[in-house]
């Protein structure tokens, strides 16, 4: 019983996540891309009060593995995004927040990753805080220690998510047969009982036409 009300709550929090589209959550990005394919750089910094206006723009720096400094190469504001370096040109695409001046999630999504984008990348939140009488500036900032494999791996979380996952519905199995024997065993104890009144009262009733027609026979006589 406990499994299948966590299954249910795990289920339920899952739906009421993606119907609060408002909803801020600080995710870490992956840290392993695939050369030739393409791969997200998340990066996602959440207002802690909803309820204070607020303007954002977001910076892209890379530092190539083996280099000491960071280049930039994007920056995404109201207006939209740009590339900042050749080496990314035509390869950057924004996966961020849109449609908002209030930027939370600046994610960026690589195009054909090669193993040049191995490295260190640098994502900037510049976001002014907008009160009643005065504006507060805060700048918020995120590492993504880039590694790129030929072939993708799968990670210790993924096991565990996927053993779990196998683990919770062998669970809800066995619960779910445990609950159809007990039903079973009630069902047919229920038809049984039922069986055995019937039976009685059949044996009643018998009974009582017979001492019917035995009261009857002495009356004619």
């Amino acid at each position: 019983m406990a499994l299948l009300h966590l299954l249910l709550l795990s289920l339920f929090c899952t739906l009421f996540v993606h119907q609060c589209d408002g909803a801020c959550a600080e995710v870490d990005s992956d840290t392993q891309a695939v050369a030739g394919k393409g791969f997200k750089l998340g990066c996602i910094s959440c207002k802690n009060r909803s309820e204070v206006e607020a303007t954002s723009y977001v910076k892209w720096e890379f530092m190539p593995k083996g280099e000491s400094e960071f280049i930039p190469i994007y920056t995404y504001d109201e207006n939209g995004g740009t590339i900042e370096h050749e080496s990314f040109m035509d390869r950057l695409d924004w996966k961020g927040s849109k449609r908002s001046s209030d930027i939370q999630d600046g994610s960026i999504y690589v195009l054909n990753v090669t193993f040049n984008d191995t490295g260190t990348y640098h994502c900037h939140f510049f976001r002014k805080l907008i009160y009643d009488h005065y504006e507060f500036d805060t700048v918020v900032s995120k590492l993504v220690h880039l590694s790129v494999v030929a072939k993708a791996s799968r990670g210790t979380a993924s096991i565990v998510s996927e053993v779990m996952m196998y683990v919770s519905i062998i669970g809800l199995q066995v619960w779910l047969l445990i609950e159809m024997i007990y039903c079973y065993r009630k069902i047919a104890a229920a038809g049984e009982e039922a069986l055995r009144e019937a039976a009685n009262a059949e044996y009643l009733a018998i009974a009582s036409e017979s001492k019917d027609n035995c009261a009857g026979v002495q009356v004619g006589e």
